[in-house]
């Protein structure tokens, strides 16, 4: 199916990581998996997790001052914990915890996502593959790995309809815009019967978008913490934690700057991404305050450089320019993206095609150019005037490079 043009145009999204592993701070699922935490410690969380000061409105306000267009949140990990009151299985927080998050975001203007994982570690008919690349000590985990053998044919398929239930259960309640998949590397799509879910999926919410863990069905790839130096073909979204952890751990205060947030953001946007950026709300509900000035200052900077951030597509090929940049949609403005301010003339080169004007987005102050150079067929280089101080912002500046037609770039090697 053809990728939803709401996606594409939304660059922010917001990753919310919450559930029971919030309570003591460990790691969502692999704190038990990997034998870091004993797993009846860990699954006592569940009586303790409150939700007490959860107010999923002013999660949606916060998203949307950062600048979102839509979020994702966990509603099942890879620990079976649902955060909402299914009626397959009994392991979940005993009430909804997601039909207040999808009303508020959808009153914000917000597209609903909802994460939910393939593996589930605690349900008696799943068994994950064993893994011979893991260490002697964490080879039988009995709460993941099967023993030696083949398995129950019997208990996998049990397994698949309660996956398929629940999966139902969050199309038919939340209609969500985007389903977020996971936990796929421990089957293969014939195993996990991808095109039979998807098509389940599809035949309620006729127009949700799907990652790329939708094995073989996704709309999307999902690179994770580290910003491709190449960026995939196709659509594609950066996950990315605020801190070093997905979901809310007391010790993690490795906090990235918001300079460092808007590089992450502008290059993946540049690439023709979306960034996902991970918040850990606490067990009850509220968002740390780190997190929330976080978003906060990222939404600041892009609310005075919309226009170079919303409805824009990929910018200039690697080599042309020394920053980021995206391209307007009718591809007759290019925007420039200065992390640093400019100690010379800023250049562009292999334009194909004349500039009409290049203004300081946000000042509108006009900036002198010219190009020099070229022969034949080869272009010359555009020389852009730096900004004055006045005009420079505090994270990154933008340039908007009006073109004197769509833009053109030079890929040759010129003449010898």
């Amino acid at each position: 199916m053809p990728m939803q043009p709401w996606f594409t145009d939304a660059k922010l999204g917001i990753f919310v990581h919450w559930g029971i592993y919030a309570v003591d701070g460990v790691a969502e699922s692999w704190s038990f998996y990997d034998g870091v935490v004993p797993h009846d410690r860990y699954m006592s969380q569940l009586d303790r997790f409150t939700a007490a000061r959860y107010e999923p409105r002013a999660w949606a306000r916060l998203f949307a001052r950062a600048g979102a267009r839509y979020a994702v949140l966990t509603s099942r990990h890879h620990d079976g914990v649902a955060l909402w009151d299914t009626a397959h299985g009994e392991l979940h927080v005993g009430r909804d915890l997601i039909a207040g998050y999808a009303d508020a975001l959808r009153e914000q203007g917000l597209k609903v996502g909802l994460y939910y994982s393939h593996s589930d570690w605690n349900h008696p008919d799943y068994a994950s593959a064993r893994r011979p690349d893991r260490p002697p000590e964490l080879t039988d985990n009995p709460y993941s790995e099967p023993a030696p053998g083949h398995e129950d044919p019997a208990a996998w398929a049990r397994y698949l309809t309660h996956r398929d239930g629940q999966v139902r259960e969050l199309a038919t309640r939340y209609r969500p815009d985007l389903l977020w998949f996971d936990g796929e590397w421990e089957r293969s799509e014939e195993q996990w019967r991808i095109p039979e879910l998807a098509a389940l999926i599809r035949s309620e919410v006729p127009d949700v978008v799907l990652n790329a863990r939708m094995l073989g069905e996704g709309d999307y790839a999902t690179p994770e913490q580290g910003a491709p130096v190449v960026p995939p073909e196709g659509p594609w979204e950066l996950c990315l934690t605020v801190n070093d952890s997905w979901g809310h751990q007391h010790h993690d205060r490795n906090h990235k700057s918001v300079d460092q947030l808007i590089r992450y953001f502008t290059e993946t946007i540049a690439g023709g991404g979306n960034l996902l950026l991970s918040v850990g709300p606490r067990e009850d509900g509220t968002i740390p305050a780190e997190h929330v000035a976080r978003l906060e200052g990222l939404g600041d900077w892009i609310a005075r450089h919309a226009e170079a951030v919303y409805g824009t597509r990929r910018g200039l090929p690697p080599g042309h320019h020394h920053g980021p940049s995206t391209l307007s949609k009718d591809g007759r403005t290019l925007y420039l993206i200065l992390f640093d301010a400019p100690r010379a003339q800023i250049n562009v080169r292999g334009l194909l095609g004349g500039v009409r004007r290049v203004t300081v987005l946000g000042s509108g102050r006009e900036l002198a150019h010219r190009i020099t150079g070229g022969l034949h067929d080869t272009p010359g280089v555009l020389w852009i005037d730096p900004p004055g101080p006045d005009d420079l912002d505090p994270h990154a500046t933008v340039l908007a490079v009006e073109l004197a037609g769509e833009l053109a770039v030079y890929r040759g090697a010129g003449r010898s």
